[in-house]
C-alpha cells in the first residue's frame, strides 16, 4: 500500500522536475546551514567540551530568533507565492516591505535583550558558571548579526516564492561558507588556546558574514523584479497588512510554540548534566543533516501549491499535495537511514568524554525514529497547510502536543521520577510521533485548498 502510494507519487515527471528545481537549492542552502552548524560543533570541541556546549546553548537564543524569522517569512511566502500564480510583482514587493519592518522590530528586540542581559539570558539554560561565562561573550558579540539577518531571510523567502530558489541559495550557501572559513581562521589559527577568544572571534564571523549576506541581497535586487522599498500608507498596505496578519500570525505562534518548547527542553537537559548538553549539541546538528532534504521538500512544495492555488488551479494543488506526502515518507526514511551510517564517522570525529559518547549513542538511535514523523509533519503541518492559508492547525496542534504532552512528561522524567538521560531523551522526542496522525486526518479534509488571493489593480490605478 505504502509502497504503491510512492510509486504513483513519483511518476509525474512534469511535477518532478518543477518541485527538483525548487528543492535541490533549498536543500543545499539546508545543508549548507546545517554544515556550518556542525564545523563550528567540531572545531570547538577540539578547544574544549564546555566550549562547545556553552555556544550550543547560546545558540538557542538566535534559534527562537530564528523561530520569528521563519514565522515571519512563511507570512510572506504564503502571499508571494500565491500572488505569483497570479504574477503580480506589485503586490509580491508591497509584502516584502511589511515582512521587513515587522522583522526590524523584532530584531532590534532581540539585539538589545543579548547585548545587555547575556548573563540572564544563559542561566535559563543552566547553572554551570563556565558554561554561562563563555556563552555571555558569544551572545553579545553575536547579537549585532541580529540587525541584519531578518532582511536577507524576508528576501530570500520572496524570491524562493517567485520559483528563483537558486538565487537564494548561492547567496546564503556562499556566506555561510565565508563563515566557515572565518571560524576555522579563528579558532585554528588565532586562538587555539584561548577558548574564551576564540568564542568570540567564532562569533564576529557570524556578524560578518550575515552583514555581507544583506549587502547581496541588495545589490541582487537591484537587477531583480523585486526591490526593497519603504511601505506605503495607502489603502493596498491595509489590506495586506490584515492578509499578512492574518495569516502570518498562526505560523509565527506556531513556531514560537514549538520554539518555546523545544528551547525548554534544552533548559531540561541542561540542567541534568554538562555530558548530556554535549551529546545533544552533536546529536541535533546530525539530525537537521539527515532531515535537510525533507525541509526542501517542504519548502519547495509550499510555493508550488501556493501557486497553484494562487491561479486558482485547486485540482492541480490537490495532486501536489498527494504527491509531497509520499515524498516526505520517502526521505523521511532515507533521512533515518543517513543518521544510522553518519554515527559511526560521528562517534569517531567529535571530542567527548567516554560518558557523553554514551548519550551520543543512545540519542543518534532515537534520532533515527524521529526523522520520519518529522519529515510527515514538516510537509503537511509546515508545507502544504500554510501554503493554502490553514496555518492555525499548527499552532493548536503543537500547543497541546508540547506545552500539554511532553513538557510535562519531560519535567516528571528528569526532576520528579529522575529517569536515566536517554529515557528522558526519548520522551522529549515523542512530539512529531504523536502529532504525524493527527497531520495525516487533517490532511485529507482538505481544509487548505484555499485561494487567499484578492484583487488590488484598480486601487493602484488610484
Amino acid at each position: 500500500m505504502l509502497s504503491n502510494f510512492i510509486i504513483s507519487a513519483v511518476k509525474d515527471k512534469h511535477f518532478n522536475r518543477q518541485l527538483l528545481q525548487l528543492v535541490i537549492p533549498i536543500a543545499s542552502q539546508n545543508l549548507i546551514s546545517a554544515l556550518a552548524v556542525t564545523v563550528d560543533v567540531v572545531m570547538l570541541g577540539f578547544i574544549s567540551q564546555s566550549a562547545m556546549s556553552s555556544v550550543s546553548l547560546a545558540g538557542q537564543i538566535t534559534f527562537v530568533l530564528t523561530l520569528f524569522y521563519i514565522g515571519m517569512a512563511a507570512g510572506v511566502g504564503i502571499l508571494a507565492a500565491q500572488y505569483w500564480g497570479k504574477k503580480d510583482l506589485i503586490t509580491i514587493e508591497r509584502v516584502l516591505s511589511i515582512g521587513c519592518v515587522f522583522t526590524l522590530m523584532i530584531s532590534a528586540a532581540f539585539f538589545i535583550l543579548s547585548l545587555s542581559m547575556p548573563e540572564q539570558l544563559m542561566s535559563l539554560f543552566t547553572n554551570d558558571d563556565e558554561l554561562i561565562m563563555y556563552g555571555a561573550k558569544f551572545l553579545q558579540t553575536v547579537s549585532f548579526s541580529y540587525l541584519a539577518a531578518g532582511l536577507s531571510q524576508m528576501y530570500f523567502s520572496v524570491i524562493r516564492s517567485m520559483e528563483n530558489a537558486r538565487a537564494s541559495a548561492w547567496i546564503s550557501s556562499s556566506c555561510l561558507l565565508l563563515n566557515i572559513l572565518l571560524n576555522a581562521v579563528s579558532i585554528f589559527a588565532l586562538y587555539p588556546e584561548d577558548a574564551e577568544k576564540a568564542i568570540m572571534a567564532v562569533a564576529l564571523s557570524t556578524v560578518i558574514a550575515r552583514f555581507v549576506e544583506l549587502a547581496c541581497c541588495i545589490l541582487h535586487s537591484f537587477k531583480g523584479p523585486i526591490k526593497f522599498k519603504y511601505p506605503l500608507r495607502d489603502a493596498v498596505r491595509r489590506r495586506l497588512l490584515g492578509d499578512f496578519l492574518k495569516y502570518t500570525l498562526p505560523v509565527q505562534g506556531n513556531y514560537i510554540v514549538w520554539g518555546g518548547a523545544i528551547t525548554a527542553t534544552s533548559a531540561i537537559i541542561g540542567h541534568v548534566n554538562a555530558d548530556m548538553v554535549a551529546a545533544n549539541s552533536v546529536a541535533s546538528v546530525v539530525k537537521n543533516l539527515a532531515i535537510v532534504l525533507c525541509g526542501g521538500i517542504a519548502s519547495g512544495g509550499a510555493v508550488l501549491v501556493g501557486k497553484y492555488l494562487g491561479n486558482g488551479e485547486i485540482l492541480q494543488a490537490k495532486a501536489a499535495g498527494k504527491r509531497l506526502t509520499a515524498y516526505a515518507v520517502l526521505f523521511g526514511i532515507l533521512a533515518g537511514l543517513t543518521t544510522l551510517l553518519l554515527m559511526p564517522a560521528v562517534l569517531r570525529v567529535v571530542n567527548l568524554n567516554e560518558q557523553a559518547e554514551q548519550y551520543l549513542s543512545g540519542m543518534l538511535l532515537i534520532c533515527a525514529y524521529y526523522c520520519i514523523p518529522k519529515s510527515i509533519n514538516s510537509t503537511i503541518i509546515g508545507g502544504i497547510f500554510v501554503a493554502g492559508g490553514d496555518s492555525r492547525f499548527g499552532l493548536w496542534c503543537d500547543t497541546l502536543v508540547m506545552w500539554g504532552i511532553i513538557l510535562p512528561l519531560g519535567f516528571l522524567s528528569a526532576f520528579v521520577w529522575q529517569l536515566p538521560p536517554l529515557m528522558i531523551y526519548f520522551v522529549i522526542n515523542l512530539d512529531e510521533v504523536i502529532k504525524a496522525p493527527v497531520a495525516i486526518v487533517r490532511y485529507f479534509r482538505y481544509k487548505w485548498l484555499n485561494n487567499i488571493t484578492r484583487e488590488h489593480s484598480q486601487l493602484y490605478d488610484c
